[in-house]
């Protein structure tokens, strides 16, 4: 088993370079349509038990996925001490009072502290002066101790700039969808970069879900076999390699240790910027159909 190495972030702390999503993780693989319900997801408890055994050390959480006590008994279950985690959880409904939503999380996640604490939108206030003042909140309760470094999600560049204005601590990580289809043009990435902003992704593996049959099927079945590795593991790389922390997730015990033959492997840089190239002519207008550009 891999070790899991980290990114080191810019208010001190560091982040290791996989994590494993927590939202969609209760779905059956290739059957995103059914999640399971119920008062407590004992599926979803199972899942998580087994990408912790598997070696994940990062677990992706949220408020709004209504299951942050389920990861709470699957860590406990798992025997896997708190120290030797990383936990990320975000703050949505209750970005008007961020010190209690923190509370109910850290409550619901039978723990003391969060290594990471995202305000998961910008569209939960109303203007930018509230979301300059949820930041602020989030500031504070950095102060506590009960968070260890503060972030955002979904935030296009101008809602990092409107928090820029006021902050005092800019935030640790920006976590957006991003995947070679969906490269965010217009140089943001480097630009958050050179803030100190580090980037997580969702959706990392689209080319092979939703996107399939593209541009990319050939380059990364072509990689993969040069590589010994699957298609999986080559996109997940191709994000490693450029310092970006892909969240990902299944409910297959082989897929979860196939996930972290990420760090066993290392592409060329020509191979890197192949899968950059072709996948920076495909749009999708949404994530079920794409335009090619040739």
């Amino acid at each position: 088993m891999s070790t899991i190495p980290s990114l080191p972030l810019a208010d001190g702390t560091s982040i290791p370079l996989i994590g494993f999503g927590t939202g969609t993780a209760w779905f059956k693989d290739g059957d995103e349509d059914q999640p399971i319900r119920g008062d407590l997801d004992t599926k979803l408890i199972g899942t998580l038990q087994k990408a912790l055994s598997t070696g994940f050390v990062h677990l992706d959480c949220a408020q709004s996925y209504g299951n942050e006590k389920e990861v709470g008994i699957a860590i406990k279950e798992s025997g896997v001490s708190r120290d030797k985690l990383f936990i990320t959880s975000k703050v949505q409904d209750g970005i008007a009072d961020v010190p209690g939503s923190l509370e109910g999380s850290l409550e619901r996640l039978q723990t003391d502290y969060l290594d990471l604490f995202l305000i998961h939108t910008p569209y939960y206030t109303n203007d930018p002066t509230e979301l300059q003042r949820a930041w602020k909140a989030m500031e504070e309760v950095k102060k506590t101790g009960k968070v260890k470094s503060i972030g955002v999600s979904n935030f296009q560049k101008p809602h990092l700039e409107t928090i820029m204005q006021t902050c005092r601590e800019k935030p640790a990580v920006n976590q957006i969808e991003l995947h070679p289809y969906l490269q965010r043009a217009g140089d943001n990435l480097p630009w958050m970069k050179e803030q100190g902003i580090e980037v997580s992704s969702f959706k990392g593996l689209a080319p092979l879900t939703v996107g399939k049959g593209g541009p990319l099927d050939g380059p990364l079945v072509e990689i993969a076999e040069k590589h010994g590795v699957s298609t999986s593991v080559v996109l997940l790389r191709w994000h490693i390699q450029q310092g970006i922390v892909p969240i990902t997730t299944s409910t297959d015990a082989e897929r979860m240790a196939d996930y972290l033959r990420a760090f066993d492997v290392r592409l060329g840089p020509d191979e890197v910027e192949e899968i950059s190239q072709v996948g920076a002519r495909t749009i999708f207008a949404d994530l079920f159909n794409s335009i090619v550009l040739e």
